[in-house]
């Protein structure tokens, strides 16, 4: 039993290892953004549905934090602040799958293939739920969720998503990334959105070791249906968001248990949707509940369900097509292993980066931040610009 478990704990710390330098150089570049940007613009960019600003929705979603839970916080403070809903749950979704240290991670678990399908297969998503709520949303609901979102009841990250800390405009843009205000905002962005992730990575890591050493190769295969192709294409879109939704496990720590799954017989569009559900597991589902009230919640997971296994069937299907699905099931998790190679060299120039940025963190009141991180801002207004 010892010996199990500590083979779990390895190959997860190895994995933990083998995602380091991509998760520091993902999570300075959204600070950096996060430090430029607004989310008092971001709303005003928002104002409707129309194609030009749900690609802005995208855009700047892709641009911000992969939390999970601050996603869905800080879409509801753009809801709040003005933001159409439609492209405010754009955004949130574009947090989660089009974020840089998302690809990083993919890349270096899954590969390009996953990558690219990612970036295609979001977008399409997002169409779909465009598409849905257009067709279903009546202003009836939309109504009562703007009157309960105006409520001030808290969730998860609540504190973390109303803390705007952009560089006020001035200046070019590398002007206002490199002064004085602009490093301590970029290292509070970067220490915040860790330490609203770090749960999530830690849990996706334990868990997708304790799979890989634990669960047998036989059990995945007959749950994926395997021995039937057909049926496993179909079933993979179908099945994956649901082990996300009860798996707890949210942001770019699915990465490491998608790859278990892969591995274990999932089909390439059942991965691609599981990693899409991150936004519908247990607590967020709770968390639309309080922000929206419970028939808006019902409507978000029904919707958002439809659109992640519908954007992952097309993406199945376009990949199949031309050919670019994966032949080998070879992710690296079993494999994963700590040698003196370029990846421990990275790991060490970017933990000196990470150390810079703490340190900044802490020599300008960071402390204190972090104590509120969790908890709802006094006000209804937004944290001052620094």
């Amino acid at each position: 039993m010892t010996e199990s478990i500590l083979r779990a704990l390895g190959m997860a710390f190895a994995m933990g290892w083998e995602i380091l330098w991509p998760l520091i150089l993902g999570f300075t570049l959204s600070a950096i953004v996060q430090a430029v940007v607004s989310h008092r613009e971001m709303a005003r960019l928002l104002p409707d549905d129309r194609p030009a600003t749900i690609a802005k929705a995208l855009a700047l979603g892709a641009a911000s934090s992969s939390c999970s839970y601050a996603a869905v916080a800080i879409a509801r403070a753009l809801f709040r602040k003005g933001a159409n809903f439609t492209a405010a749950m754009a955004f949130e979704m574009a947090s989660t799958n089009l974020v840089v240290e998302l690809a990083l991670i993919m890349l270096v678990f899954l590969g390009w293939q996953f990558t690219l399908a990612e970036f295609i297969g979001a977008p399409i998503m997002v169409g779909l739920l465009v598409l849905m709520f257009r067709r279903f949303l009546s202003r009836e609901l939309l109504e009562e969720a703007r009157a309960q979102a105006d409520r001030g009841i808290a969730g998860r990250m609540e504190g973390h998503a109303a803390m705007d800390m952009s560089v006020p405009e001035g200046g070019t843009l590398w002007q206002r990334i490199t002064s004085e205000q602009g490093f301590t905002a970029i290292s509070h962005y970067f220490v915040m959105d860790w330490a609203s992730v770090w749960m999530d990575i830690a849990g996706g890591l334990l868990i997708s070791g304790a799979l890989a050493a634990w669960v047998p190769a036989e059990f995945w295969q007959s749950f994926f249906a395997v021995d039937h192709p057909l049926l496993a294409k179909l079933w993979g879109p179908i099945v994956g968001p649901l082990v996300a939704v009860i798996s707890f496990v949210c942001s770019v720590g699915n990465i490491p248990l998608a790859a278990v799954l892969w591995n274990g017989g999932i089909s390439f569009g059942g991965a691609i949707a599981f990693i899409f559900a991150d936004l519908i597991i247990l607590p967020i589902l709770n968390i639309y509940r309080k922000y929206y009230g419970l028939k808006m919640a019902g409507f978000l997971f029904v919707t958002f369900y439809a659109a992640m296994a519908g954007a992952a069937l097309i993406v199945e299907l376009i990949f199949g097509t031309l050919g670019l699905v994966p032949a080998q099931r070879n992710a690296r998790v079993v494999d994963a292993a700590i040698t003196w190679d370029y990846t421990t060299w990275l790991n060490i120039a970017f933990l000196v980066l990470a150390g810079v940025l703490v340190w900044r963190f802490f020599n300008t009141g960071g402390l204190g931040m972090l104590r509120m991180m969790n908890k709802p801002p006094a006000t209804g207004h937004s944290h001052q610009h620094m």
